[in-house]
């Protein structure tokens, strides 16, 4: 008789399940807030005040890059509970910034420093450094949730099938979240009125919210999984040695980089559209983008025997196809079908990114999320290029470059040489 899931074997899978509905959500929050808080802190700024908003994002993004190997580390030496509460405690910090920000907008909003021209409060770089941390929780959190939900052993599941149940509750966080900005934090207020007050008190609700969560979890049961961390204090080998791994840190680069780049600038695509007398709704794009990915990863948690290769082929192909014929048709209505393909993606290269690495996975986890970072270069690079060439049109040749690296690696480079070797 095959074992069954139970509400005991479960609670670990649930918890960091649950967790990792507040890292969709929050991190949403924070690219959310950039419009208004260029209202709220930055009313006085004119020549640079487009470039210090996007400025939170890059925070954020930076926070995985230079966080995720330490925590890697880190999770090797103190194991996967005591990483959590961590990781739990940075978040904590991040929105106790956000907190402070708001209140030195709120009563000490003309004190500050000049750039140039342009006069920027001390409020402003409070909560850019509140989004790193944010960031850097982030990065923290899913070194510790992707290899321990992807080992544990759930009966009657498949690594990939309870990673993409994991990501669709992810999914739901970031969903919701856009809803929670303007219908609670903005609500019936418009954007140009929005003023720093208004944060105060939803900030500070998020920051008890998330610290008895931390209290929780500290006290909650999460068994260690053995043969996924290296407790030897001089490992045997290099984690960049395994083939399979570094190619992966390489494509979810790629990946996040065509994640964020069609989320974010397909939007500011649909606002240029808009000044040709083409009406393309922004905020109906993004919401079938990422409702995509929602809907992608329910189904997909479902699927017990399909493969994460196949699978990846697949949707990749599929996306390519998609995104050509927006690209030469300008229509982005089918850009925005790619979430549907996207939703399973990081599931798969994670997947195929540890497989096989044992004792090395909770540091190859740490490595992986460092690609994460490429959030923050692609969707730039095609920012940069729209500046240059005047057309948002061609830019979408630097994410679909980035779906040709995936491909690649779900037909060559997910290769594990060694596991192959001992065939």
């Amino acid at each position: 008789m095959k074992p069954s899931i139970t509400l005991k074997s479960a609670d670990p899978f649930l918890l960091l399940t649950f967790i990792y509905f507040i890292v969709g959500f929050l991190t949403t929050v924070n690219g959310q807030c950039q419009g208004p808080l260029k209202i709220a802190f930055l009313s006085q700024v004119t020549d640079t005040k487009n470039s210090l908003a996007t400025l939170i994002s890059f925070a954020f993004f930076l926070g995985y890059l230079l966080n995720s190997s330490k925590t890697g580390r880190m999770l090797d030496k103190i194991g996967y509970k005591q990483t959590l509460v961590r990781s739990m405690v940075v978040m904590v910090f991040g929105l106790a910034f956000y907190l402070a920000s708001a209140l030195i907008a709120e009563y000490w909003g003309g004190k500050g420093m000049h750039i140039g021209s342009d006069f920027v409060p001390f409020g402003y770089f409070v909560f850019l450094f509140g989004s790193y941390l944010m960031g850097t929780s982030a990065a923290m959190l899913q070194v510790v949730i992707n290899p321990y939900v992807a080992a544990y052993p759930l009966p009657g599941t498949q690594p990939v099938q309870r990673m993409n149940f994991t990501c669709a509750i992810n999914s739901i966080g970031t969903t919701v979240a856009p809803f929670f900005v303007t219908g609670v934090m903005f609500a019936g207020v418009s954007l140009d009125s929005v003023s720093a007050d208004q944060l105060t008190i939803p900030f500070f609700v998020m920051t008890l919210v998330i610290a008895l969560t931390t209290w929780s979890t500290s006290k909650a049961k999460l068994p260690d999984i053995e043969g996924t961390r290296e407790t030897d204090s001089k490992p045997k080998r290099s984690i960049w040695s395994f083939r399979h791994l570094k190619y992966g840190v390489f494509t979810i680069f790629c990946y996040v980089g065509t994640e964020v780049g069609i989320g974010n600038n397909m939007n500011l695509h649909a606002m240029d559209l808009a000044t040709q007398g083409v009406a393309v709704s922004p905020a109906l794009l993004a919401t079938l983008y990422w409702g995509g990915f929602l809907v992608g990863r329910m189904v997909s948690s479902g699927l017990k025997n399909v493969a994460p290769r196949p699978m990846l082929l697949t949707v990749t192909v599929a996306a390519i196809a998609l995104m050509t014929v927006s690209m030469f048709t300008e229509n982005l209505w089918l850009m925005a079908a790619v979430g549907l393909f996207h939703s399973v993606m990081w599931s798969c290269i994670f997947t195929l990114s540890v497989d096989g690495l044992k004792k090395y996975t909770s540091k190859a986890s740490g490595i992986f999320m460092m690609g994460v970072f490429g959030g923050a270069v692609f969707p730039v690079i095609q920012g940069l290029i729209a500046d240059y060439v005047g057309s948002w049109q061609y830019t979408w040749l630097v994410p679909l470059a980035c779906e040709f690296v995936i491909l690649w690696y779900g037909l060559i480079g997910y290769r594990n040489v060694e596991k192959a070797n001992e065939r």
